[in-house]
Formats: C-alpha cells, structure tokens, sequence
C-alpha cells in the first residue's frame, strides 16, 4: 500500500459513519486509510473526563496512588502527576516553550514522596489522560487540561506555550504576546498548531469559554461527593472535527442526518471555516464501503501485510511490546541480493510508519528489518522510516538502527490499538494463535493409557476426544492403537466429542 504524503498539497476527507450502537470516524489521505477512531455508545472513552475520586490506596514503594474515580477498575495515578502546588511551570518543569499540545504537561520530579502528598480516603480532582487499557486501569492526573480548537487551557499553572509544530519564531513570538494580553483569569495556556495566523478576536472566544468550562468544573467539585463524574469530553465525532479539521480537508461526510445537523451547529460556533465541507452522504451504499474504508479496516487486522514488491512485513503483539518483521517474500529482485533487501526494507519502512499509525499502535515497537552489509543501506532505510515516522501526530522516539537490522522505537499510547478495540482473544486456543497438534494430542492419549494401566479393571476402556483426534487415531495411528490394546490386555474404545477441545480428552471406563 503506497503511503501518503501529509504536506499541505495532501488531500483529506474525514468520513463519519454514526448508528445508534457505534460512532466511526476515518481519516482519509489522498483516498487511502490513514487514522480511524471508534467509539461505542454503551462503552464511551473516558480519557479527557474530569473526576472527583476518593483515594483507595497509597503505594510509597511504587510512589503511585489507586484513585477510585467511580470506573469498574481504580484508576493509576503516579507521583510526577501529583499538582505540587503553587510552583511556577519554568521552575517545575524546566522549560520555557516548545511544549508538545497532545500532551502538554511533561513529567516533573516530583516535589516529595506521595506518601507525604497524599492519603488514604482524600479527595482530589483528577483527570484521566489515559484510557484502560487491557488488564490496567485509567491513567489519571491532577494537571487538568481543557482541550480547544486553537489553544489549551491549563488551569493550574502560570504558563504560555506554543506547540513544537508552529516552526516560525516570529510566529511563536506574536502568539504568545497575543494569548498573554487575552489571558482574564489564572492558568496557563498552550497555542495549537491550528491558532497559526489566528487573530485576537478568534482566541479570545475561545479562551473565554475554556476558562468559563473550568470554572463550571470547579464549582461542580466543591458542591459534589466522590466519586463523581464533573466533566465529560467532547464525543469522536466532535473530537475529530476539533482536533483533525485543517485547510486541506476537502470535505466533511456523515451519513446520519441527525449528527449532520450537530456538526453544522458545532462547527457554527467552533470552527465556521468548515461549515462549506461538511456533507450529508446521501449514497445507497454504506459509506464505508463507498469509500473502501470496510476492506482497509479487514487488512489492519491481519498479522501479515504484502508489500507491492512481493514482500512482506510482521506485526505480532505481546503484552511488552511489539515487534515487526521484515521478509523478501516472493520478491527476487533485478541486479544483487543486497539491492533486493534494501528495495523491500524502504518500502517495509514507509508501510510500518503507516501501519501503525492506522493501527494505533503503541509502547515499545521493535523492528527486524532484513540485515544489509552496506552501511550506508542501513542509513537509507533508517532515514526512510524517520521521515515517514514525522507524519505521525502521536509522540516517538526513534533509536538508530543497529548492525544486526533492529530498529527500537517507542510511540504514545493513549487509547487501545485497533486490533484489541474490534477483536477479543480466540477463546478455542486461549489467545496464543496455536494449538497443540492432533499428533501430539494422539500421543498424549496413548502415555495417559498406559499411566492408568494398573487402575484398568473391564474388559475394555473409553478415550473421549475432539473428532479430529479420533479421526487422526483411527486412520494414521491405528497400527500403534492395536499394539496399545495388546500391551493393555484391553479393548479402546474411541468416541467422539463434538464439544471437546482439540487439546482436551478423557479417559473413562476403567
């Protein structure tokens, strides 16, 4: 699959596919797949809300605390998100700008140990910055952040900052003295990305309104017990169109009349420019499948994925990382071995930076590209990947390549990848992708039989299996099991268990 450039000539839609049970929101760059948000009605994200929890337990040996937000599993809160006080952001923090407007509150050391910070049964308002992921709870803190279009409000520090994106100083320069002369009440603010060229009279509405929210919030917390939910976020549809809606977004399609009519008033108040792109699909097709976002949603969920050479790459996840392998395939290539391998490393490095931006995969990402002789291929490839890795909104750091062909990498997760939101471990082979053989099931049958020879009283004894076992037993082992029912003096009689497990079989009857 080619990959898309996201310079400013890129050509994106956003398509909004809205039912009663489920919310789905696609990025599509130059017509292809490129991100892809899901939310389910019954099952709403959490990350962005805002609580008031109780502490459940304090954890000095971990210096973390389990906050109990009113949510199924406690939630996580960690020393370095503990609001310290009244320290001024600089001093905290360590910086002055350059602040990362996805995650605009780096991680401070922390002021004392959070057995003298917190307690058992205090109440405290937090927010979720991460989702549950899997078998862990939401990841919360206590720097509360309110999330606009062209700024981020940070009520509890005395800081402006500009987002790493906007690359012009005196760009960054007019911004911050602009957001600086609008500031009316305490707390900090970080200027988007968006807000580039923005005038006062668009930050100030909406500087006033964050701040007014907070405010709300505030109030909410000293009048209400804990847990309690204080402020809910935005829902995807509105997310998407606050946080993914640029210039080069040509249109805006929903299929649902009801969201279509939402959106226009959302983008009334929020983002006007948009209100020209916003579509109502009117198709007789689903809009998924009008755009071929259905089939791409199918291919991100395969393990293996073909590149247009011929090769191929790997994904397999673990619980600790995940680590992508990089095969030739049936590519043979023109000239030399080694041309062949740097040609399939380029192209599996565009599409691993893709992949896992569609996927949303996060953590410790390691990279088995095949290995090259030629230093300077190492470099190629390695320049190849961090240049399509820059695409990607979300937070990385990339580590060199090393001499065997392993690139290490981390990526921000803040939300479940795509496989663990549309798919659940196999519940026949237990999540592991394999089962044990019918051979070594067959074998296994045979060593519990003569295990449990002396405890045989009948004439005859009954081994209960899945089908395909007996089946195996009566047409490839059926030399072997005459030979057993000698050595046991005893008849075996195989009978079929439609409801076994390949892996399960019993013996009966003696």
């Amino acid at each position: 699959m080619p990959i898309v450039d996201s310079s400013p000539s890129v050509s994106k839609e956003i398509v909004i596919n809205a039912t009663p049970q489920e919310t789905r929101v696609a990025l599509l760059e130059n017509k292809l797949l490129s991100e892809l948000y899901i939310e389910y009605v019954k099952d709403r994200r959490v990350a962005g809300n805002i609580y008031k929890g109780r502490i459940v337990r304090v954890l000095p040996g971990m210096q973390a605390a389990f906050v109990d937000i009113g949510l199924e599993k406690a939630a996580f809160l960690y020393v370095s998100d503990v609001n310290p006080g009244n320290r001024e952001f600089a001093e905290l923090f360590g910086i002055e700008n350059g602040l990362d407007e996805e995650d605009p509150y780096p991680r401070p050391k922390p002021s004392a140990p959070i057995e003298e910070l917190l307690q058992e049964g205090q109440e405290i308002v937090v927010q979720v910055a991460k989702e549950p992921l899997g078998r862990k709870g939401a990841r919360i803190t206590q720097h509360a952040s309110l999330p606009g279009r062209n700024v981020v409000y940070l009520p509890t520090v005395n800081h402006i900052g500009i987002s790493r994106r906007i690359a012009d100083d005196t760009e960054r320069d007019r911004l911050r003295e602009l957001v600086a002369s609008l500031r009316m009440a305490p707390g900090g603010f970080i200027v988007r990305t968006a807000a580039e060229g923005c005038g006062p009279e668009e930050l100030r509405g909406e500087m006033e309104f964050l701040t007014r929210l907070w405010d709300e919030v505030a109030r909410k917390a000293t009048r209400s017990g804990a847990p309690n939910l204080l402020h809910c976020d935005l829902d995807v549809t509105f997310r998407s169109i606050r946080d993914l809606y640029s210039p080069d977004v040509r249109r805006v399609v929903v299929d649902s009349a009801e969201e279509y009519r939402k959106i226009l008033d959302f983008v009334d108040t929020y983002v006007p420019q948009a209100k020209p792109a916003v579509e109502l699909y009117s198709q007789p097709d689903p809009v998924f499948d009008f755009y071929g976002i259905e089939l791409e949603i199918s291919k991100a969920l395969e393990q293996k994925v073909w590149l247009k050479s011929g090769g191929y790459i790997v994904i397999e996840m673990t619980e600790a990382l995940t680590a992508i392998d990089v095969n030739t395939g049936s590519y043979v290539g023109k000239r030399n071995l080694e041309e062949t391998i740097l040609k399939t490393n380029l192209e599996a490095a565009r599409e691993i930076a893709y992949q896992l931006r569609l996927r949303n995969i996060g953590g410790i990402i390691i990279i088995d590209f095949i290995d090259m002789e030629v230093e300077e291929n190492r470099g190629k490839v390695f320049e190849a990947l961090e240049a399509e890795i820059r695409k990607d909104r979300a937070k990385t750091n990339l580590l060199q390549i090393s001499s065997l062909g392993l690139v290490e990498m981390t990526r921000k997760r803040t939300r479940e990848n795509l496989g663990r939101t549309l798919s659940e471990p196999c519940p026949y082979c237990d999540g592991k992708g394999y089962l044990r053989s019918k051979s070594t099931v067959a074998y296994e049958v045979f060593r519990d039989l003569r295990r449990k020879k002396r405890y045989m009283t009948g004439d005859h004894v009954v081994v209960q299996a899945h089908p395909d076992v007996v089946r195996y037993l009566y047409e490839e082992e059926r030399t072997s099991l005459e030979d057993l029912e000698k050595v046991l003096g005893r008849r075996i009689v195989l009978k079929s268990r439609d409801d076994y497990h390949q892996e399960d079989f019993e013996v009966v009857g003696y």
